[in-house]
Formats: structure tokens, C-alpha cells, sequence
């Protein structure tokens, strides 16, 4: 049934407010100061220490300023730590753009194969809007990473800098969303009217012009480089004439197949390895795979690949309970229920299914903090700078990872052997707007 709201109800909410002396307090400290700082909880600081019982060993940070890259940095760094540790070279980076640049090609090429796949169904089908809602999109999933990886190789951050437009997506993000729908619309005619000929000649055309935008807004891929660093010990190197492909391969002992996506979505079904097709940017890369477990098997599993010297890339919902100005990452952070006199909390699986929780961001565990067992806090590594927490480094409690960790990707040797054979198993295709999304 309808409710309309009467005059008669609003001044009954007025009086209730009114009654109590300490709303006129609150709304006055609220209003001054937002309802963040007016509900932030200082004690929060004597919890989170800073103090690690494992750590990596790291300096600088990465900043994907104004861009949703986060996936692609968190990645980068998990491989850069890799090269620091083995050619003792820790503040080493590699390029963003160089496989940001990929990502765009690459990228249009699903669109468009997805757009003709999906052409029988209306423009206001579900899966169809989503496709259209991806177009020219800065996110993505560390699978998407790994593919352009495998497929292009990376390049030292030197190679090919970050450029205005790689570190304000906005601008190009729209300007190519705008293309590809349009685009989309041709390809849908061709493919109803069964012109195949006419469809592979607009679809190339399409990607050509995909290339001549992404190469004035970001600047062309170099083929080859000159690899020069001087160590942590001031020896200096160089290697001529690498390809990206050479580098990567010849530079980094990973196998980046043998790494899993731990997944904690209590919406979903546990002991599930699960298929996100839609997302896929490169055809004929690696699948998005999640495997859905209890959250105590992401922490278990991260912790042991720190413990062996390596960095563990991990998707959470970064913007909740979280201060940019201390790093703080704590469930406890904010006191917004007390400041209004509600309850608003909701479990995890309520969080997936009603659209309040979503994998948001993705940054990299490079430490953690024990005691006997109990894990107390982890040290993560953000991609927003040196301004931003201590360093660039956030600290982030145990019921914060519980609450907000959503993915943690680790070597599949940390897995037990009932978790190593479902990844043999079967996927279960997800919708492109399932909550793993």
C-alpha cells in the first residue's frame, strides 16, 4: 500500500528531534564539520601501530591519480616488488600507460565482439546495457591485468611515462565511451541484416580508429627499450634493445598462471569457482576466475605468500571506514550509527546483494602483524601517492579485512588440496552485473 507522507506526521518528527537536547549538539558539531570527522574515533590510533611482524621490504609508492587503474598499479607493484627482491632494485618501477595503452585496444575488441554477439537482443536488454555501461570504463580485475602482461609484456615506468591524459582518465574515458556506442549501433544493423562482410570491415575500421585515439591520447607503445638501473648496492646495469616481452620474461621468475583469485562473497556459494566472462579484455587471455571460500582461507593464504617475500595483490571496498589523511583502515573508524542513533549495520552477504558492498579498489598487502596466531593488522601499499596516509602506505585492522576484503590473489600452492582440485572444476558463469563485479 501507498503511504503519503502528512503534514501531521513531519511535525511529530520535528517534536521528537527537538526533545532531546543533545540532536541540537550533535547537529550543530555534524554541520561544522561533516559527519565524518563529527563521528571519527580517535582511539582508533592506539590499535593500529604501524609495527609489522612480517614485512616486505619497500620504499616508494605508485600514484594512479586521477584514473581507475587501481587494478593495473596493484598488479605492477606485486611484479615490481618481484623484480626489486630478485635484482635487488627495490624502488624500480614499471609503466602503467604501457599497459594501459593495451587495455584500451584490447578492450574495444571485446566491446565490440560482445556487441555483436548480444545484436538478436533489444537495446534495453539487461546483459546489453551493461556492455553499453562498460564502454571506455577505467576498472578492471587482475585477470585483465595478467592477460596484457602475458600478451604484451611491461616496460620500465621510464619507457613510456605517465602522460595528462593517462592520469585524468576522464576526458578519453568519454570521448571513447561516446565512439563505441556509436559504433555499437552500426555493428548491431549489420549484424540483424546478416552483412558479415560489411561487419568485419566496420569492426576493423572501428578498432583502427580505437588505435589512432588511444595513440594521440596516451602516445604509441615503444617496441623495443634500453633496460638501465642502478641497484640497491649503486651497481649499475644496462641491456640493449629488449623487447617488453623479452623483459618480462627473461626478468621475472613468475608463472602467472599459477595464481589464483581467493574470493570472499558469503552471497554466493562457498567451495564454488566461479566465471566472470563479460569482463575478459583480451580474447584468448586468462579467464576471471573467482574461487569462493570462508574468509579465514584469504587470510591464511596472504600471510603465507608474505611470509615467502611476496607481495599479495587484494580487491576491497576502499571507501569505506577509511581515512586518507592517517591511512586508517578500521571498522570502527567512523561512529556514524551512534552520531545519528541508528542501526544501519548489515552483514557481508547483505552488503553484496543489496549493492552497498562492491569490490571498489585494489591496493597490495606488503606486511602483517601477529600475535601467536591472531592477526592483529596489516601493512598495505596504496597506488594514490606519497600525500596520502604514511608515505603512501595505509594500516588496515583484522575486522577491516574481514569485513571490506572482498579477493586476494595468491600462488595456488597456498591452497589446500580440496580448494587446488576445484580449481579443475567447472565454472559457474556469473551475469556481468553479479555482485563479484
Amino acid at each position: 500500500m501507498s503511504h503519503e507522507l502528512t503534514l501531521q506526521e513531519i511535525a511529530e518528527f520535528s517534536r521528537d528531534f527537538n526533545a532531546d537536547p543533545k540532536n541540537q549538539v550533535i547537529a550543530r558539531a555534524a554541520g561544522r564539520s561533516g559527519v565524518l570527522e563529527a563521528s571519527y574515533n580517535e582511539r582508533v590510533a592506539t590499535r593500529l601501530t604501524r609495527v609489522f611482524s612480517t614485512e616486505l621490504d619497500t620504499d616508494n609508492v605508485t600514484n594512479q591519480k586521477q584514473s581507475g587503474r587501481c587494478w593495473l598499479f596493484s598488479t605492477l607493484n606485486v611484479l615490481r616488488h618481484d623484480f626489486g627482491a630478485k635484482h635487488k632494485a627495490k624502488n624500480f618501477t614499471l609503466s602503467q600507460a604501457y599497459n594501459f595503452f593495451w587495455d584500451k585496444i584490447e578492450r574495444a575488441n571485446n566491446f565490440y565482439e560482445k556487441i555483436i554477439e548480444t545484436a538478436d537482443k533489444p537495446l534495453d536488454d539487461r546483459e546489453v546495457r551493461a556492455y553499453l555501461d562498460f564502454a571506455g570504463g577505467d576498472g578492471g580485475q587482475w585477470a585483465m591485468a595478467v592477460s596484457l602482461v602475458k600478451k604484451y609484456g611491461v616496460v620500465p615506468s621510464y619507457a613510456m611515462p605517465e602522460s595528462f591524459n593517462t592520469n585524468a582518465t576522464s576526458g578519453f574515458a568519454t570521448a571513447l565511451a561516446d565512439k563505441e556506442r556509436k559504433d555499437a549501433l552500426t555493428l548491431r544493423r549489420l549484424a540483424q541484416a546478416g552483412d558479415k562482410e560489411g561487419l568485419e570491415k566496420a569492426r576493423k575500421q572501428f578498432l583502427n580508429e580505437v588505435y589512432r585515439m588511444t595513440a594521440i591520447a596516451v602516445g604509441e607503445p615503444p617496441k623495443t627499450f634500453d633496460l638501465e638501473y642502478k641497484d640497491d648496492d649503486k651497481n649499475y646495469h644496462l641491456e640493449k634493445n629488449l623487447t617488453p616481452v623479452e623483459f618480462f620474461n627473461k626478468y621475472f621468475d613468475v608463472d602467472l598462471d599459477d595464481y589464483v583469485v581467493l574470493t570472499n562473497a558469503p552471497d554466493h556459494e562457498y567451495n564454488t569457482l566461479y566465471h566472470l566472462s563479460s569482463q575478459e579484455n583480451v580474447d584468448g587471455g586468462s579467464p576471471i576466475l573467482f574461487l569462493n571460500v570462508p574468509m579465514e582461507f584469504l587470510g591464511q593464504a596472504a600471510i603465507a605468500q608474505l611470509k615467502d617475500g611476496e607481495a599479495v595483490w587484494f580487491g576491497n571496498d576502499v571507501l569505506r571506514q577509511m581515512d586518507r589523511k592517517t591511512g586508517y583502515l578500521d571498522t570502527e573508524l567512523y561512529q556514524l550509527d551512534e552520531l545519528f542513533g541508528i542501526n544501519s549495520q548489515l552483514t557481508k552477504a547483505e552488503r553484496l546483494a543489496t549493492g552497498v558492498g562492491t569490490v571498489s579498489h585494489a591496493m597490495t598487502l606488503v606486511g602483517v602483524d601477529e600475535d601467536h596466531g591472531d592477526i592483529r593488522q596489516w601493512k598495505v601499499e596504496n597506488s594514490w601517492g606519497d600525500k596520502i596516509g604514511a608515505k603512501g602506505f595505509f594500516v588496515m585492522s583484522q575486522d577491516w579485512f574481514n569485513d571490506y576484503v572482498y579477493e586476494v590473489v595468491v600462488h595456488k600452492k597456498y591452497l589446500t588440496k580440496d580448494q587446488q582440485v576445484l580449481l579443475t572444476s567447472t565454472p559457474v558463469e556469473l551475469d556481468p552485473w553479479d555482485s563479484l563485479y
